[in-house]
Parts: structure tokens; sequence; C-alpha cells
């Protein structure tokens, strides 16, 4: 009996003193990349967002889920999260009107939305109708090259993605922010990995170089997404000079 107890008094004492994993910080101390869900072919790329998050996570110092997850566009949910990913190989839908309210509420109060088309250019031009709804009154317009996009984390000189269809990326501006952006080119189709790790498409007409930037694109989209403008501080030009000489 005086063994038992004293092996469950050690029990109890090692419990106390030992480190814990705490469940309360979750998805919320980790970058978790959602998924729109639409009435439609909503999810062209699968693996798509999980490759990216893997690469953003070994890439940066960014804590990132291994999972995307799956919202409607209407969902409450969505303002737990800073970054909304959509893509199609055919026209959006016209959003009804509860999802128009939700998205203007979401990129309105700091969300973002990154806009992919997986196929011949219908998709982006219906996003870009679809965010005159959601944000009317904003202009939709390319954004230069040296936007502070193309320098939040890597150098960019150009756009890319499975394909090079458009050599720019078009976007609106909210409350001086880049709110959301559309890209023609199908970055998730240079991102996506199958089940057995071999790259999911060809990337046409660059290879393996031209993926090499569509992730370094989507690292950049990742960290603008939490930090936006934060490279384009004065303190940080020196530092920037010096790597584009």
């Amino acid at each position: 009996m005086k063994r038992k107890a004293l092996a469950t008094g050690l029990l109890v004492f090692v419990s106390l003193v030992l480190p814990r994993q705490s469940p309360a910080f979750g998805e919320t101390s980790r970058l978790v990349f959602v998924q729109g869900r639409y009435d439609g072919d909503w999810n062209p790329r699968p693996g798509a967002l999980r490759r990216l998050a893997f690469e953003v996570a070994v890439r940066t110092s960014i804590a990132t889920a291994p999972e995307e997850k799956v919202l409607p566009l209407d969902s409450p949910e969505l303002f737990f999260y800073p970054f909304l990913y959509l893509s199609g190989t055919r026209p959006l839908p016209a959003l009804s009107r509860a999802e128009v309210e939700n998205l203007r509420r979401y990129l309105t109060f700091g969300g973002f939305l990154l806009c992919d088309d997986a196929g011949d250019g219908a998709f982006a031009a219906s996003c870009e109708r679809e965010l005159g709804r959601i944000l009317p009154g904003r202009t939709l317009g390319r954004i230069p090259t040296d936007h502070v996009l193309f320098k939040s984390f890597y150098l960019l000189s150009h756009p890319a993605g499975r394909t090079l269809s458009r050599p720019y990326l078009t976007g609106v501006v909210e409350g001086g922010r880049l709110a959301a952006v559309i890209s023609a080119n199908d970055l998730g189709g240079a991102w996506a990995r199958d089940e057995f790790g071999a790259w999911s498409y060809d990337v046409v007409p660059g290879g393996e170089a031209q993926r090499e930037v569509a992730f370094r694109l989507g690292v950049n989209l990742a960290m603008y997404a939490l930090c936006t403008d934060y490279k384009d501080d004065q303190v940080h030009l020196p530092f920037i000079m010096k790597r584009r000489r």
C-alpha cells in the first residue's frame, strides 16, 4: 500500500512539473489558408494550398497549418482567417446577396482574397466582375511590379504560375492596402502535388524555374496578407537596394 501510494504521488508530481502541450492557441497561432467553396468547380487544383503551406513554413518564420480549411463564402468563420483563396476553371457564378455582403465585410475589415484562374481567363474575368459588386466604387487595376507585394519576402520582377497567360496581376485597393489580387496564370497548378509526391502539372513555358517563381509569389502573397506594407518602410530601403544589386 505504501509503495502504491508513493507511485501515485510520484505520477502526480511528474504531471505537475513537466511541461504540457496547451491546446489553447490551436489554429490561431498558425496561418491557415482558407479555400472558398461556391456552386461550381471550386477545387480544380487539389493539394495546391497544402503544398503552399509547406513551402511558406520551411522558407519563412511563419507557422502554417498543414491542411487548408474549406468554407462557404457566406460563412462568418471567414473572419478568423486572414487569407482566402478562390480558384476555378470556369466563370464564377453570380454570388448571392449574403455572399457579397459577407465578403464585403471580410475585405473591409482586413481580410485578403486571392483569385486564381486555373482555366482560360474566364474565372479571372468573373472575379473582377464580382469584386465590382463586393467593393463598389473601388478601382480594379494592374499591380505595378514596384508594389510592395513583389518584395514582401522575395524580390520578384514579374508574376508567374503554371502558365504565363497574363504578365501582370490585377488587384483592388481598400483602405490603402491590396484587399484582393487576381492571377490568370494558374498558381495552384504550379503548386499542386499528387498523392505520390509528384508535381501534378507541367509548368510552361519556363519549367521548374517558372514553378519556383510561382512559389515565391505565393510566399509573398502570404507575407503581404499578414504584414501588408511593412517592407515599404524607409528603414528597409538600404537592405532592399543591396539585395537588388
